[in-house]
């Protein structure tokens, strides 16, 4: 009878008792070895494919970014990802002990994928990111010439096929994405940095679960720092009637989130509200959006959205776009406006301007950007007269200047960001 019951209850304990620890190390690992403590694995990639639901990879200071130069990295599996260690793995430290994964633009040529994906996903399953550097910096494309301000560091960002030089053109993905087939698991990332990524830096599908984004860094990102959307949900005649699930944006701080395109007209937001999920954005500080702090324009339902104690500045459009459910009509609003939405609650945001170790040349770039067109048409010129004459139309030349747009910020300022404020966005790490 004891060894029946004992077997019994073997049979039934979670998989996650059976989890294992796996090492990795980019100076002194070795893709042959055991992957572990005193034998760890040289890249994230491989630790990666060896690894089960539930696993933990403990990740020492270096820059990984795939298996042979790949330029990213793909997860088939959720795992808790823990950057930050020393060498020997004896102390974790993820400001003194930066873990990146920073690849060149050398790899942008020989793929076109985000930093990190998770692929695959099932419901109690869950995608733990804690301690990472993310900068595709190093990847994008940058023009040498147009939109350097004095100071900062590099100059106009190219969006492909556009190529600067014999640079490969800027990778137009996420720096983190989790898959719409993988969404059905919980995620938590947490003390991490999303800098200089070229679209989106963390866009996810989710759904039956909690998405957690939780004292993390974004800086110099392009079209949205946060985009969470819904993959499920029951839908009635007018819309979904249930949530897919619940996401929280706390202790963030979001700066300098710039535009899909140039002129500044067209996304640029720091948290993006999107369909059939629940929200909890609170205690961030949000700030240097092109368009808007937050946008809540995609119909999600207003009880739904919680928007508490935020700290919104310099947003060249608004603190929040919006329009209610049926109604295409945009709304510019500022935080004094919150209350009348229809939200579940906006209570304790505040407009101000924190004290915050924000690199001086990129910031006065930034608050001076402009856009500029020049038409150059003559209808009356030789060749508009000719093209007239064919039945053709006429022809002018339209040149464009911008300033500054998506400009790389220094990863090494980013992580000053963190503990500069005592309540609001990034807190130091524990």
């Amino acid at each position: 009878m004891f060894r029946a019951s004992l077997t019994t209850a073997l049979l039934t304990l979670p998989l996650q008792v059976f989890a294992a620890d796996l090492y990795v190390s980019a100076a002194r690992g070795d893709n042959g070895a055991a992957g572990t403590k005193e034998a760890p694995f040289k890249d994230l990639d491989v630790a990666a494919s060896k690894a089960k639901p539930g696993d933990t990879l403990h990740v020492a200071a270096g820059n990984y970014f795939g298996v042979r130069g790949k330029g990213y990295i793909e997860l088939k599996e959720p795992v808790t990802l823990l950057g930050g260690y020393d060498d020997a793995f004896s102390k974790r430290d993820v400001l003194g002990q930066p873990t990146l994964i920073q690849p060149t633009n050398e790899s942008a040529g020989k793929s076109r994928k985000p930093l990190l994906t998770l692929t695959s996903s099932k419901k109690g399953n869950l995608l733990k990111v804690d301690g990472f550097i993310f900068d595709a910096g190093a990847r994008n494309s940058y023009h040498k010439a147009e939109g350097k301000p004095e100071g900062v560091e590099t100059g106009l960002m190219l969006i492909p096929p556009e190529k600067s030089g014999e640079d490969a053109p800027t990778v137009t993905e996420p720096c983190l994405t989790v898959e719409t087939a993988a969404s059905a698991g919980d995620v938590e990332l947490v003390n991490n940095v999303f800098v200089n990524c070229a679209n989106f830096a963390v866009q996810a599908g989710h759904k039956q679960g909690t998405f957690k984004i939780v004292n993390n860094v974004f800086v110099a990102n392009r079209m949205a720092a946060i985009e969470v959307y819904g993959t499920g949900g029951k839908k009635g005649p007018k819309g979904p009637t249930e949530k897919d699930g619940e996401v929280e944006v706390a202790n963030n701080t979001i700066l300098f989130t710039w535009s899909r395109v140039k002129d500044f007209q067209d996304m640029g937001y720091g948290v993006r509200v999107m369909t059939n999920l629940g929200y909890d954005i609170h205690h961030n500080i949000i700030g240097g959006s092109v368009f808007s702090a937050v946008d809540h324009t995609r119909f999600n339902k207003g009880e739904w959205v919680k928007l508490d104690k935020n700290v919104f500045f310099g947003s060249k459009q608004s603190d929040l776009t919006f329009s209610e459910a049926g109604n295409v009509q945009l709304e510019r609003v500022k935080v004094k406006d919150f209350g009348d939405l229809g939200l579940a609650s906006a209570q304790g945001n505040q407009e101000l301007i924190p004290k915050l170790p924000i690199d001086k040349a990129y910031l006065e770039g930034y608050l001076s950007a402009s856009y500029s067109e020049k038409a150059d048409y003559d209808p009356n010129s030789a060749a508009n007269q000719f093209r007239e004459a064919m039945g053709l139309n006429k022809q002018g030349k339209l040149t464009t200047k911008v300033s500054m747009f998506a400009n790389r910020y220094p990863w090494k300022e980013a992580l000053k960001l963190f503990g500069a404020h005592p309540e609001f966005g990034a807190q130091s790490p524990k």
